[in-house]
């Protein structure tokens, strides 16, 4: 059942769900209170990715879009808290730090245990119940369901890579979230669009959702797309670029037809 206040969504007939976790802008007046001025704009937000995939409803998808943003709580990150990526910079459950390193919230406004478990009942676990019961829907229907997780980053961030990040990044957790079969075909995709840069279980290998659904022997496959912002807005203006998000939405219709072959 679609609670509005937390997310919306769209069930579809494919075999196929969409899950944009970070999406989501809305912070609640008694955390925007606490956060910084800089904060409040939710810079890490993963921008216009609900329109980005506005399509795959049209293949029969299923899509999931959270209503709040990620400095409310992070609904890629699992329920502990415990790091996805050890060792690297990131960015946690109730985030403190964005992804420049500057800090979220003003001087004593940061979250303290009490108000982190608050946001994970309110807010996480919805968004994961919603996720779960469509997975077992669709894979009730079909047999089998591929898991699609869309995110958008900006493609140079060094506080969490060195670099720039390449257009397309494919995460499967190293090989483990899917099928080899599928990995090789979304791979020849990406692999044909010369016009693009990619990697495969590069910095981003698939974040707790990816790693935690995925069940391959059962039917269940998941991955990780993360895009290089560049690809369809002026990252410095954080402004849509119409043409841009044409070209890439060509790239993002044929992975999800063959996530769906």
């Amino acid at each position: 059942m679609n609670d509005p206040a937390i997310f919306s969504l769209h069930r579809g007939k494919a075999p196929l769900l969409v899950s944009l976790p970070h999406d989501g802008t809305d912070v609640p007046a008694d955390i925007a209170q606490r956060l910084t001025p800089e904060a409040r704009e939710v810079p890490d937000t993963d921008w216009w990715v609900s329109r980005l995939y506005a399509f795959a409803k049209d293949l029969g998808a299923s899509v999931l879009v959270p209503r709040h943003s990620r400095y409310v709580v992070d609904l890629n990150r699992p329920p502990d808290d415990t790091s996805l990526y050890p060792g690297q910079n990131t960015t946690g459950l109730c985030p403190v730090v964005r992804f420049s390193g500057d800090p979220v919230y003003v001087e004593g406004g940061m979250p303290d245990a009490a108000d982190i478990a608050r946001r994970v009942d309110a807010y996480w676990r919805p968004y994961h119940q919603a996720l779960q019961d469509e997975l077992e829907r669709l894979r009730g229907l079909h047999g089998r369901a591929v898991l699609w997780e869309g995110h958008s980053i900006r493609g140079e961030v060094p506080f969490l890579f060195e670099g720039r990040l390449p257009d397309f990044n494919l995460g499967t957790a190293g090989g483990a979230s899917c099928r080899p079969q599928l990995q090789q075909r979304l791979e020849a995709v990406l692999a044909a669009r010369t016009d693009y840069t990619h990697v495969v279980n590069g910095r981003f290998k698939g974040g707790y959702i990816t790693r935690h659904y995925a069940d391959p022997a059962k039917g269940i496959d998941a991955v990780q797309l993360e895009l290089a912002q560049r690809t369809y807005m002026d990252e410095q203006r954080v402004e849509w670029d119409d043409a841009k998000a044409k070209r890439l939405q060509e790239v993002l219709q044929a992975l999800l037809e063959t996530a769906l072959s």
